[in-house]
């Protein structure tokens, strides 16, 4: 299954974050931790490096990440020239407290009564935006809710005198180029339930598991992890819930929503999708497979190209 889903307001906020992004100082990108760079839109990077603004990589969510997962990847966005990373969670107001004093460092120059600070949030949906932004003006003022694309239109606030917060709705781009990084972002609910088959992304997200963390398997549902697959993982979790149908059969629909809900929740244990290493790992392989579909295509335009010349020189 390739995961693709960029509904219409996306295209419109992208655009309106193209127009707003030459006032701004500072751009905010919120990311969650479990799976940093799957869920940093292209789009994002793009915009920023164009008019040169720094970014505050907010690795979002780390109470429901791999620790040691977190550290590598917030020395991997430090080593980027204009990149501060940021790993925190929104239900710490310590953590939240700290943002306005890191993004005021990346733009010292700002925040002053003549020049106030300028600070766009943007970032995939359902990563924590809003919640970000309720908590650093200490009210609400973001719709929030645990589906993505909650916010649809861009808010302009002031955070103080001499501060104001932009906040954009999420957005996805048009072509995820790597199937994993779609199953990644399902699995952690950044796209609209009607873009996935929720088996399947169970059936992805019980293979990761497998490969790195089958300990936190035998943990939460008391299966032996031995020589299971992915469709072994969603079955496990039936028979441990008593999840069958009539007949006997097991619930298999409903057992791999239970598993990705356990995962988005927390309730498996601290989980990362990804790291530098595996993402590198998986840029290679997309790379490489990239390289193959471009040969199997030449050869198959050449082959038509000589039949068809074939074709001329007999009539």
């Amino acid at each position: 299954m390739s995961i693709q889903w960029f509904p219409g307001h996306m295209a419109a906020a992208r655009k309106e974050a193209a127009e707003q992004m030459e006032n701004i100082d500072v751009v905010i990108e919120v990311l969650d931790a479990r799976l940093p760079q799957a869920s940093s839109n292209p789009m994002v990077e793009s915009l920023r490096k164009f008019r040169q603004r720094p970014c505050l990589k907010v690795l979002n969510k780390t109470d429901l990440a791999d620790p040691q997962a977190t550290a590598a990847w917030a020395a991997w966005y430090d080593a980027q020239e204009g990149v501060t990373a940021y790993p925190m969670t929104t239900k710490k107001p310590s953590d939240v407290n700290r943002i306005p004093d890191l993004c005021k460092s990346l733009a010292p120059h700002r925040g002053v009564p003549t020049k106030p600070l300028r600070i766009m949030i943007m970032g995939i949906p359902n990563v924590g935006k809003s919640t970000l932004m309720n908590a650093l003006l200490k009210k609400r003022v973001a719709k929030v809710g645990d589906e993505p694309a909650v916010t649809k239109t861009q808010q302009r606030l002031y955070l103080d005198k001499f501060t104001v917060l932009v906040d954009t709705p999420g957005m996805l781009w048009p072509k995820i180029a790597m199937e994993s990084d779609g199953m990644m972002l399902a699995a952690s609910h950044a796209v609209g339930t009607n873009a996935v088959i929720e088996e399947e992304v169970a059936e992805f997200l019980g293979t990761l598991l497998l490969e790195r963390y089958p300990q936190l398997l035998t943990e939460r549902y008391g299966m032996k992890t031995e020589g299971l697959d992915g469709v072994g993982v969603i079955e496990g979790v039936a028979a441990r819930r008593g999840f069958r149908m009539r007949g006997g059969d097991f619930d298999y629909e409903k057992a791999a929503h239970v598993l990705l809900q356990d995962y988005r929740q927390g309730a498996l244990g601290r989980i990362s999708l990804e790291t530098p290493q595996s993402r590198a790992e998986a840029l290679e392989r997309h790379r490489i497979e990239m390289e193959e579909k471009a040969r199997i295509a030449e050869e198959k335009a050449a082959r038509k190209a000589e039949e068809a010349a074939r074709g001329k020189r007999g009539t």
